[in-house]
C-alpha cells in the first residue's frame, strides 16, 4: 500500500492485553493458544521491521470492562471504589512500561480516547514513554499530544489545515475552544500556532455505504471503501498536509481478509502510478520559483512540499504556467506544508511559476513537482 508505519491496537474496552502482561491478568497469559506464551504485540513489531515498517502501539485505557471502568473512573463507591481505582491506575502504568521496555524503539504510542490528565486521578503515562521511548511520538493524554485528530473518521481533514496549534495537549477540559465551531481547530489547526501538531486523518476500511467498521465482521466485504473513495481520502489528508491512518482489521484466523489486502494493494498502486513520477521538478527559495518543462506539455497536478524542518512559513500562493505566449493561473492556496496536492484542468504549458504571495519569513520549498494524471476519479 506504500504505508510507513503501522499501528497494533493492543488493548481496547474490553482490557483484554494481546502480549504477555505481568500486571494485566486479562491477557494472552490466559488463553491455550501457543500453550499461553503468545505474544501478538511481539509478532507485529517483528513484521513490521521485517517489512521496514515503523510500529506503533495502540493501548485503550479509558475504558475497561473487565474491571468496570468507564472513561477512566472504576465503577462502584467507598473504599471499592477508591481501591480498584488505585489498583487500576497503577495496572495501566505498569501496562505502558512493558510495552515501552520489551519491544524496541516505537514509532507512536497512540492512547485511544486520551490518557486523561494525572491531575484527574488518571494514570500517569507521559513520565513512562518519555523515560523509556524518548523518540516516540505521543498522543496523547492531558499534558501533550504531539500530533491531532483531524476532527472526523472520515479519513479526511478541512483545507487549510495547518500542522501547529494553540495548546500543547487536545484535552477538552482544558481547552474546551477545540470542540467549538464544529471542532474547526481540530480540522484546520491554526497558522499561528505554537506547537507543532500535525494532523491525522484516519477512517476504517470498511467503511463505505453507510458502515463504520473498525472490527472484523462476517460478509461486510461490501462496506470496504471502492478505490476512487480511497483516492479522494488521500487528496484530502496526504494532499492536505495530514497523514492518513486506514483502519483494517483481522478475521478469527487473525490474518486481514483477502478483499481488504486486494484493496489497499489497488489503492498503493493507483497512488505510485499518479505520483511517483513526475513530468518535471524543482526546488528553492524565495518569493518566486520557476520550472522550466524538459519538454512542454500537458499537466494537471502540482504537488508543493515545504521544508518543514523550517517549519510552515507560506501563508498564502499562486501557480501559474506558461501557456500560449502568456502566464494563466493555475490553481491557488494557503497552506503547504509537509505536502499540497492541486489538481486543475488539464493544459499544455512549457513552465509553471510558483509566487508566494504572503509568507511569515522567507520561503523554502523543498520540491514542486508537476504531473498529468491520466486516470481520473472524484477528489
Amino acid at each position: 500500500m506504500g504505508a510507513t508505519f503501522a499501528l497494533l491496537t493492543a488493548t481496547h474496552e474490553t482490557g483484554f492485553a494481546l502480549y504477555q502482561s505481568d500486571v494485566n491478568p486479562y491477557c494472552l497469559k490466559a488463553v491455550k493458544w501457543r500453550d499461553g506464551k503468545g505474544d501478538i504485540v511481539k509478532d507485529f513489531v517483528n513484521s513490521c521491521r521485517k517489512y521496514n515498517i515503523k510500529p506503533g502501539i495502540y493501548v485503550g485505557i479509558r475504558w475497561n470492562s473487565f474491571l468496570g471502568v468507564h472513561n477512566f473512573q472504576a465503577n462502584g463507591e467507598g473504599d471499592f471504589k477508591e481501591n480498584r481505582q488505585a489498583y487500576y491506575r497503577k495496572m495501566c502504568e505498569g501496562m505502558v512500561e512493558e510495552i515501552c521496555t520489551r519491544y524496541g524503539e516505537l514509532f507512536e504510542i497512540w492512547f485511544d480516547g486520551g490518557a486523561d490528565h494525572p491531575d484527574r486521578g488518571a494514570p500517569d503515562v507521559l513520565p513512562i514513554v518519555k523515560k523509556y521511548q524518548p523518540n516516540c511520538l505521543f498522543y496523547h493524554n492531558g499534558q501533550l499530544a504531539e500530533a491531532h485528530w483531524g476532527g472526523s473518521e472520515s479519513g479526511t481533514v478541512g483545507y487549510p489545515c495547518w500542522a501547529t496549534f494553540p495548546f500543547p495537549s487536545v484535552d477538552g477540559i482544558q481547552y474546551p475552544d477545540i470542540s467549538k465551531n464544529n471542532r474547526f481547530l481540530l480540522k484546520h489547526g491554526d497558522p499561528e500556532g505554537r506547537y507543532w501538531m500535525p494532523a491525522m486523518s484516519d477512517a476504517p476500511l470498511r467503511g463505505y455505504n453507510g458502515r463504520h467498521e473498525w472490527f472484523w465482521e462476517p460478509g461486510d466485504e461490501e462496506h470496504i471503501y471502492p478505490l476512487e473513495n480511497l483516492v479522494d481520502m488521500y487528496y484530502k489528508s496526504v494532499g492536505r498536509n495530514s497523514t492518513l491512518i486506514l483502519g483494517s482489521t483481522p478475521n478469527p484466523d487473525g490474518l486481514i481478509p483477502e478483499p481488504d489486502v486486494k484493496r489497499m494493494k489497488e489503492f498503493g498502486d493507483e497512488i505510485r502510478n499518479r505520483f511517483s513520477q513526475p513530468l518535471d521538478q524543482t526546488h528553492g527559495e524565495g518569493e518566486t520559483i520557476i520550472l522550466k518543462l524538459s519538454t512542454p506539455g500537458l499537466i494537471n497536478h502540482i504537488i508543493l512540499m515545504e521544508d518543514i524542518k523550517q517549519g510552515e512559513r507560506v501563508r498564502n500562493f499562486i501557480v501559474e504556467g506558461y501557456s500560449g505566449g502568456k502566464w494563466i493561473k493555475l490553481c491557488e492556496g494557503s497552506c503547504i506544508g509537509q505536502k499540497n496536492i492541486q489538481k486543475f484542468e488539464e493544459v499544455n504549458v512549457s513552465k509553471v511559476r510558483l509566487k508566494i504571495k504572503k509568507s511569515v519569513a522567507p520561503s523554502v520549498i523543498r520540491q514542486m513537482s508537476v504531473y498529468h494524471v491520466d486516470v481520473e476519479f472524484r477528489n
